[in-house]
């Protein structure tokens, strides 16, 4: 259940001032490293002094720094410490990692693990090819459900209760952009029920094609992705299909093995 982040939560039990200062931690973007409070207060809909009380807790817990010169505020460091026992909890990384950077190298792109989050895929694990110098997605990065390979394949391997929602969601916060990625999002629910994979083929980086497989195994509960980006330029016609979508599934049935033989040990 959401509710806009100047209102009331209907849920008495909502802690609706932690909400607040997760909302202010969130609004930072990649190729935006310093906002002020006007900026925060103009993105999350929160008055100026709200965000002036989160941002001070905030800068006092380390998970925001100000910077004096610029008059902005940063992400602190106690956000790292934060994240690393989720990161080293996920076991699945280092048990993919070579397998990972062995597609990489012969695809000459990046292989990414990543997971589902909201209307957005995290990137958990990724792995560059020796030799692409191009598009390197980082741990942690963001990308959109609809217009990449990976948040494709997970919308393709949800049940109706968990996707239509969230498609929904989609249509209502960006009708044209759901216009622009609705007939590849209609291949990619045919490519997975026809191939257990999904493309997106220069929709979400102009310059790079990917094809991403999920695990049909769960993971303490959760669905990982697996991904696999080229150059488009470093392609030819059909390769993409034909040379590493097969590499990308193999990859995947053998962690799941893996993971298998772990557990009957």
């Amino acid at each position: 259940m959401t509710t806009p982040l100047g209102g009331r939560h209907p849920d008495p039990a909502f802690a609706t001032t932690l909400a607040h200062g997760l909302s202010v931690l969130q609004t930072f973007r990649h190729g935006e490293p310093a906002l002020s409070n006007r900026e925060l207060s103009d993105r999350t809909g929160l008055s100026k002094a709200t965000i002036s009380r989160l941002t001070y807790t905030l800068v006092q817990r380390g998970l925001l720094r100000y910077d004096a010169s610029l008059r902005r505020y940063r992400l602190g460091t106690a956000l790292l410490s934060l994240s690393y026992p989720l990161l080293a909890s996920i076991k699945l990384r280092q048990l993919a990692r070579p397998l990972m950077t062995r597609l990489a190298n012969a695809a000459g792109g990046s292989a990414s693990l990543g997971m589902h989050d909201g209307m957005h895929m995290v990137y958990l694990e990724t792995c560059r090819g020796h030799d692409a110098v191009a598009f390197r997605p980082d741990i942690g990065a963001m990308l959109p459900l609809l217009p990449s390979a990976m948040g494709r394949a997970w919308l393709a391997q949800a049940d109706a209760a968990q996707a239509e929602p969230l498609l929904e969601a989609l249509r209502r916060q960006d009708p044209a952009a759901w216009q622009r990625n609705a007939a590849g999002w209609e291949q990619a629910r045919r490519d997975y029920a026809q191939h257990g994979y999904c493309v997106a083929e220069g929709e979400w980086h102009a310059d790079v094609y990917a094809v991403a497989v999920p695990m049909r195994r769960r993971v303490d509960g959760q669905v990982f992705v697996f991904n696999c980006g080229v150059p488009a330029r470093r392609l030819r016609g059909g390769d993409l299909r034909r040379r590493i979508a097969p590499r990308l599934l193999t990859l995947v049935a053998r962690v799941e093995s893996m993971l298998e033989r772990q557990d009957a040990a």
